[in-house]
């Protein structure tokens, strides 16, 4: 099949252009051709609450990227429209997970005449409402022909809006297995210059009000917790005031303790934070689904998460860590069953047991199987 992927990618950066590239991979391994269309405008700067939206290095060498979409050009969607439409694809999949490229997506769409057009939603909603979350999305799930969610959670989002009832599936977000290999907690602890002494809790990602790093300080400030060498490593770029963060350590009197690297974390590092650490801990407050379960998936790294969204579905509680309800006391309970009972090996145990539930084959084939 020849296939058209809309959404982020390279030079863009972060976990959506990341998913559209590994996918486009996925692609290309069972024999299709797959051309990826991201943006010249993603963002406009004023919008964008980081320090940059672009990747560093090189482009992927054995990628088709196509950069021509403005997202707030509606001259330029017409323009895109006609250069996709002389490409006759079978498949053009949508990557959506915002209402502000419901427009750009829907009058894409529209034009596409001859060409089956999926949504692979990562969220219908997003974690942070805004206006347009009543005016856009709606008109975007009209323009489709068909659906994948990332979890079941968003694909009922999805049908409380999709009036015609048209084919949809869901099928969980695939392990990310492109951040490299799994290695020794002592190597990776040297490439941060970290003691090997004390043991990691590792919150990772962009840090946004809903992803409840307030909860995990809270919760690592509980004084059960001391009696254990134990360091929390905050490694993300805070699209939030860290003020307040800083604040709430300084008050529990854990300067020492909490290790924050407010960067986005380039790809050649991802594995070194999650070999370093023994949990990894999403304290989100709401959420769909997450990549970072699925890097640590990976990694054989176990989880604490929140039993919101989605979140329950890839984390089994119990079984390759915990999913607890969302709060400090029970994030706190959790960690400490953690360490008290040793639970890190039979976690692992599973994880090379759970993971081979969420490989980027099953994702495509539910893609063709709507086609």
């Amino acid at each position: 099949m020849k296939i058209a992927i809309i959404g982020p990618a390279y030079p863009y950066r972060g976990g959506i252009a990341a998913f559209n590239e590994r996918l486009a991979r996925e692609f290309q391994a069972e024999g299709h051709e797959v051309d990826l269309y991201t943006f010249t405008l993603q963002y406009p700067d004023f919008l964008f609450p980081g320090k940059t939206q672009y990747a560093e290095g090189p482009a992927p060498a054995d990628l088709k990227i196509l950069r021509c979409i403005n997202s707030t050009n509606p001259f330029n969607w017409r323009d895109v429209a006609r250069r996709v439409s002389r490409e006759h694809y079978d498949l053009a999949v949508f990557a959506y997970w915002m209402s502000f490229f419901a427009p750009c997506y829907s009058a894409l769409a529209r034009r596409l005449k001859k060409t089956k057009c999926i949504a692979l939603v990562h969220n219908m909603m997003p974690h942070e409402k805004s206006l347009l979350d009543k005016l856009f999305p709606a008109t975007f799930v009209k323009t489709m022909d068909c659906f994948v969610a990332l979890s079941k959670s968003v694909l009922e989002d999805v049908a409380q809006m999709d009036n015609a009832q048209k084919p949809k599936a869901w099928s969980p977000h695939p392990v990310y297995d492109h951040f490299g290999p799994i290695e020794p907690r002592e190597k990776a602890l040297e490439h941060l210059g970290l003691d090997p002494q004390y043991r990691y809790l590792l919150f990772f990602g962009l840090v946004r009000a809903y992803k409840g790093l307030d909860w995990l300080i809270d919760a690592f400030a509980d004084e059960r917790l001391r009696k254990y060498p134990l360091r929390l490593l905050v490694a993300g770029e805070f699209y939030d005031d860290k003020e307040p963060y800083l604040k709430a350590i300084q008050s529990y009197g854990l300067g020492d303790a909490v290790i924050i690297r407010d960067a986005f974390i380039p790809d050649d590092q991802v594995k070194d934070y999650f070999n370093a650490a023994d949990i990894v801990v999403q304290p989100y407050k709401s959420a769909t689904q997450s990549g970072v379960t699925q890097i640590a998936y990976h990694f054989e790294t176990p989880m604490l998460v929140t039993n919101v969204g989605g979140l329950e579905e890839i984390v089994p509680d119990g079984v390759v860590g915990y999913a607890v309800e969302p709060d400090p006391r029970n994030i706190a309970e959790a960690l400490l069953d953690f360490y008290e009972q040793d639970r890190r090996d039979g976690f692992v145990r599973n994880l090379r047991v759970e993971k081979e539930k969420y490989s980027w084959e099953k994702l495509v084939n539910v893609i063709l199987d709507l086609k």
